[in-house]
């Protein structure tokens, strides 16, 4: 008897110390959010009521009963007062220096003139140094309220911005990135201003044109890799310009609720700069970042290093970018059949389709991501096809390849299905669409909208993934505009009603998760961010109107009032 009760209280022993020092063990938070509605994004619960986290990790997603057992003095409580969170944005494809120096430069997103451009580089003038270069980005001549009564295959000319600026030399690009514009100092510096003595119509090098007037003068406008004409004229940045855009990049993501950052090719000396920003505890956005692909030498370097996947989850290299056509609005976007308003014309292959293969080859043989720039249907077919020369090369390592189409903005019907076959992720910005569908129809014509561009819909049903993002700062990084774009298929300016090709429109839940799981898919990464789920990062991104219900109208007047990176508040707009 004496023997059975030892056992018993022995037994008994063992359980209340386990309870014990399982209560003890029990982790507590950091902090814990509550007081909103918290969208999950996890299969097992859309909202939940309240978030407990630990350090930079979700401890606990669901009642606010519960979640208060993870609370002791420590913890700091953040009472959401009816906001809305989420998952921590991610934006899915962006350039995150030309985000920082699009801050630190002649920022023409907004302008609506080449009247405005000139009068915005003349203020610039006005205290620059003789001879010091003057450079900017974001105009964009299918944007305009009204076009220059000088143009040149529906560009402007130079002369107005030269008369403004006689002695700084002055290079624009185009908000796509894929031109640029040149006033008369800048081509003189190049080179460039005895074109007219070849009595050239066109002077085209490979993979970009120089638009010239009828008798063989430079316009100042560079289409696609003619740009370098220019562009290796202007000064290099400096340590201290880039460590600034830098900072200025990450501001603007947290402003913004981005937490996660897809940055769509860099070149070696970015990889170095990443790498001290990291060291000095600057880093404080995720970046995923692509491999550019003009830099043989640098993809050779990285195909023996092999992937660098960072284990504090801050900067991770593990993919290729290629550039392979360029974008419609300059008309450089690789059709199968000619531009309708340019019937003699169609786009550019800016990269040999041989290196599209022998990327796609050596990626699959050293583990890396292949992520490939492609607007134009013919572009984009072109791509499928060499993605699927090397998966038929190589099948053994197809098993989880993830290889990405950048933007897959115009596609012939019969290629649409293929992304699904061959697994290839759609990387599509959405307000790509309502920035470009009331011009992108000249270029293309009804049919071939209606048939094939921005697909969003068709390529879901599918069963692929879309990627969402921005493209910043070809577009501002503003997520409510691409999530507005993603849900209404309108512009920005509310037009037209029930939207363009509306069919193709995603639901809130799908556009949501485009902006947080599906995004985090396309990186690899889903496994630790995407969702509210518990072990995952503790990124949120927070807004003052739930956008998943509102109204369709009121998204836009949505704003981000807080973000949260790595488990601290790095953004608050109230204070």
């Amino acid at each position: 008897m004496k023997l059975r009760y030892l056992k018993f209280f022995c037994t008994s022993l063992i359980i209340i110390c386990f309870l014990g020092c399982s209560k003890s063990k029990q982790e507590y938070a950091t902090m814990l959010i509550h007081g909103g509605t918290i969208y999950t994004v996890d299969s097992t619960s859309v909202t939940v009521e309240a978030v407990a986290t630990k350090d930079n990790k979700i401890l606990f997603a669901g009642s606010l009963e519960e979640a208060e057992t993870y609370k002791n003095k420590q913890t700091k409580v953040l009472d959401l007062k009816g906001k809305t969170m989420t998952p921590g944005f991610i934006e899915g494809h962006g350039h995150f220096m030309g985000l920082g120096y699009n801050e630190l430069n002649l920022d023409l997103m907004n302008t609506t003139s080449y009247q405005a451009i000139v009068d915005a580089v003349a203020e610039r003038v006005k205290t620059a140094k003789p001879g010091e270069w003057i450079t900017g980005r974001g105009w964009h001549q299918s944007k305009w309220d009204s076009m220059p009564s000088d143009v040149v295959n529906g560009f402007q000319t130079h002369h107005l911005l030269s008369e403004v600026s006689p002695d700084n030399p002055v290079y624009l690009k185009h908000a796509s990135g894929h031109a640029g514009f040149a006033n008369a100092k800048a081509m003189e510096i190049a080179g460039l201003t005895e074109l007219a003595l070849d009595g050239l119509k066109k002077y085209e090098v490979e993979g970009g044109e120089v638009l010239v007037d009828a008798l063989g003068r430079p316009t100042g406008v560079f289409n696609e890799r003619a740009q370098t004409l220019i562009t290796q004229h202007i000064p290099e940045r400096t340590a201290e310009s880039d460590i600034k855009a830098f900072e200025l990049a990450v501001k603007a993501c947290h402003k913004n609720g981005i937490t996660s950052f897809h940055d769509a090719g860099i070149p070696k000396e970015t990889i170095g700069l990443y790498e001290q920003m990291k060291s000095d505890s600057k880093m404080n956005v995720r970046i995923y970042a692509m491999l550019t692909g003009w830099d043989k030498d640098l993809l050779n370097d990285w195909y023996k290093r092999g992937v660098m996947i960072d284990n504090d989850h801050l900067f991770t290299i593990r993919s290729v970018k290629l550039n392979c056509d360029g974008a419609l609005g300059s008309r450089g976007a690789w059709l199968l059949e000619p531009y309708t308003d340019r019937p003699d014309h169609f786009g550019h292959e800016t990269l040999p389709m041989e290196f599209v293969k022998e990327t796609a080859i050596s990626g699959l043989k050293n583990g890396f991501q292949v992520c490939s720039h492609a607007i134009g249907d013919r572009a984009n077919r072109e791509i499928l096809d060499r993605y699927e020369i090397a998966f038929k090369k190589y099948p053994e390592k197809t098993q989880d390849l993830r290889f990405r189409i950048e933007h897959a903005q115009h596609l012939h019907p019969e290629d649409i299905p293929r992304f699904a076959e061959l697994k290839v992720i759609p990387a599509m910005q959405a307000v790509h669409m309502s920035s470009d569908r009331p011009w992108a129809i000249d270029r293309l014509g009804e049919k071939r909208i209606k048939e094939g561009a921005y697909m969003w819909q068709t390529l879901l049903q599918s069963g692929v993934p879309i990627v969402n993002g921005t493209d910043v700062p070809v577009e501002p990084i503003n997520p409510i505009a691409s999530f507005y774009a993603s849900v209404s298929r309108k512009t920005l300016k509310g037009t037209p009603d029930g939207g363009y090709e509306p069919d193709q429109r995603m639901t809130r839940t799908q556009a949501l998760k485009s902006y947080t799981l599906d995004a985090a898919y396309g990186a690899f990464e889903e496994k630790i961010k995407g969702s509210i789920s518990v072990g995952k990062l503790a990124d949120f991104t927070i807004f003052d109107k739930d956008i998943m219900t509102i109204y369709e109208n009121e998204i836009l007047d949505s704003k981000v009032v807080m973000t949260i990176f790595n488990g601290k508040v790095v953004y608050n707009a109230e204070k």
